[in-house]
């Protein structure tokens, strides 16, 4: 992602914590379009994009209906064919928290919504942004924002475990199907770090009867070892940089 190009980039969840950081980040870059997918659209980001003269546009898009949110994406990037760009970028951001506690204790109707969300919208977009782009000449690349916890289960948080563990799965076959095409996009599943957003918030106010761990996420808020949500955007943002980007499909940005 170098500067003075025709970058689109198509954020979700975008709305709040560090998605909202990274869409301000990506509106301070030069040459790129954006568009967000959110619950609901930011008038402050509007008034980012104007103030840099980037181009935003914002959906208000309900991704707990995963299906209306891909095909409506994929008609839009269709009707893109024969704009100028250089690279275009699908970022899964989006996840809907469940409270901590054991899977039983979770109304089933937010269940569905989080593992919708999280894990099959994700899917279908990035087959609506692989299909709609196929023709494109500009680079592809797919971001999924995974978590530890998709690799390291934690008590009280299966429904989010197993929808990072299914992201990162998922992207590790994707990325052998696209090594395959001859212009195959590049795809990575990346950790972004512990962060201090909603989900710190929610458990360290956790039911420690509830969520045995809940003592070790308060610890590293007293510690200073959580990133503002704008510490975390920059390093994904350079993440998505690098010039191995793809190699390594199932990655964390405390790593080398």
């Amino acid at each position: 992602m170098s500067t003075n190009q025709n970058r689109l980039v198509i954020l979700t969840g975008a709305s709040r914590g560090m998605g909202r950081a990274l869409a301000v980040a990506l509106l301070r870059r030069e040459g790129t379009r954006l568009l967000t997918l959110s619950r609901r659209p930011d008038a402050t980001l509007e008034g980012e994009a104007r103030a840099q003269g980037v181009a935003l546009e914002q959906w208000a898009q309900d991704l707990a209906q995963p299906v209306a949110a891909a095909e409506r994406l994929e008609a839009w990037l269709r009707a893109q064919a024969g704009t100028p760009v250089a690279e275009a970028v699908l970022v899964n951001n989006a996840a809907l928290l469940t409270p901590p506690g054991p899977v039983e204790g979770v109304e089933a109707p937010l269940l569905s919504d989080a593992l919708r969300v999280g894990l099959e919208a994700p899917v279908l977009l990035t087959r609506a942004f692989l299909r709609a782009t196929e023709p494109w000449s500009a680079a592809r690349k797919v971001l999924n924002i995974s978590s530890g916890l998709g690799r390291r289960a934690m008590a009280a948080s299966a429904p989010y475990c197993a929808v990072k563990a299914g992201l990162d799965h998922f992207t590790r076959a994707l990325a052998l199907d696209e090594a395959l095409k001859p212009r195959g996009a590049r795809v990575v599943s990346l950790a972004p770090g512990v962060i201090d957003t909603d989900m710190q918030v929610q458990l360290r106010g956790a039911d420690p009867t509830h969520f045995p761990d809940r003592d070790r996420f308060v610890q590293l808020r007293e510690q200073g070892l959580l990133d503002s949500p704008e510490q975390a955007a920059a390093k994904l943002l350079a993440y998505l940089e690098r010039l191995d980007y793809g190699a390594q499909p199932v990655a964390d940005v405390r790593e080398p």
